[in-house]
């Protein structure tokens, strides 16, 4: 069995999704120990219990260990199974982190695999779903992930209430080398429960802080009446995104504001990926049959605790350069 010390790096939940993640894929049964062991309340949280919970769905696991505050786990995982799952991670939590421990187990079904999740699709700490759409899944689409993640409803903080549909197909993933593309920003300006021109303004303040740096953007605005209140906005380009959350107090132009510095930082960089796309693709790069290789901005703590999990688990050796390039060998 593999022990992985929880405590590793940035010592979050990070290290957790992509071990058991990987635990799934491989079949090969795991120890977690120390588990959150760096955070405020160190051990399992109820977001981290159903992630756990699904991927063991997913492959009929035996797992001990399962419960509110357990710093150590022990998962042992047979077969990844096909099908379809309804699952309820309750009030706000988040659907993309669950699906970024999801997602490259269910690729190894034999058949398709269709996951209906309930949860929280734009809260704090956790990419917005529409990263997950319009920048994460294109770029493994190109290596082979085969994928479609249909947006039914939103859900913010604190209420959540969203629902989101991920379709998986079996898939191969082949080696990538990721290079800038060409520049064309599009968006999203979304809110729920809130007057319509919230989300106009949100898209009209990042159109003008892009404006300023000679970029156009297509930002479409979503004006909804979903079970949470809450608002947003995600920029994006290949390879490449930004956004902020609305909040109480915060003007809808700041919203917008924060959206767009944000892609600026990432596309100022030169790099191919932005730094959160960098460490969710550190999985599928090492399952990949070939050389994979991008550039980001700055390789973050949780990219670095992706490579040593991953390294623990495959044959593959990850490099950095200074220029941040990263590649993998064989």
């Amino acid at each position: 069995m593999l022990e992985i010390d929880g405590s590793y790096g940035e010592g979050g939940g990070q290290i957790l999704r992509t071990t058991i993640a990987l635990s799934a894929v491989t079949g090969r049964s795991v120890c977690i120990k120390n588990i959150r062991a760096k955070r405020p309340k160190p051990g399992l949280a109820a977001q981290h219990l159903e992630s756990v919970r699904c991927v063991a769905l997913l492959t009929g696991a035996k797992v001990e260990g399962l419960k509110l505050g357990s710093t150590e786990l022990t998962f042992s995982p047979k077969e990844v199974k096909s099908g379809e799952y309804d699952i309820d991670i309750g009030t706000a939590g988040s659907t993309t982190l669950l699906l970024q421990c999801l997602m490259p187990a269910a690729m190894h079904a034999k058949d398709v695999v269709s996951l209906h999740i309930r949860g929280g699709t734009d809260v704090a700490w956790s990419p917005p779903i529409d990263h997950l759409r319009y920048v994460m899944l294109p770029t493994i689409a190109k290596m082979g992930y085969d994928a479609h993640i249909d947006l039914i409803r939103r859900g913010y903080y604190p209420r959540g209430g969203g629902l989101v549909k991920a379709t998986i197909h079996p898939s191969d993933l082949s080696g990538i080398v990721l290079k800038r593309e060409k520049i064309e920003i599009r968006g999203i300006s979304h809110s729920s429960r809130l007057p319509e021109h919230v989300a106009i303004r949100q898209a009209m303040s990042a159109r003008e802080v892009l404006a300023e740096e000679g970029y156009d953007a297509q930002i479409s605005t979503e004006c909804s009446q979903y079970e949470s209140t809450g608002s947003g906005i995600t920029l994006w380009c290949p390879g490449t995104g930004g956004s902020s959350l609305g909040e109480r107090g915060k003007p809808a132009e700041e919203v917008g504001r924060e959206a767009a510095r944000a892609l600026l930082e990432e596309l100022r960089s030169g790099a191919s990926t932005d730094v959160h796309l960098a460490d969710q693709l550190i999985p599928y790069m090492a399952l990949a049959d070939g050389k994979c290789s991008l550039t980001t901005r700055l390789l973050t703590s949780h990219a670095r605790t992706n490579i040593w999990v991953v390294e623990r688990f495959l044959d593959v050796q990850f490099e950095v350069e200074e220029n941040e390039l990263v590649w993998i060998r064989k």
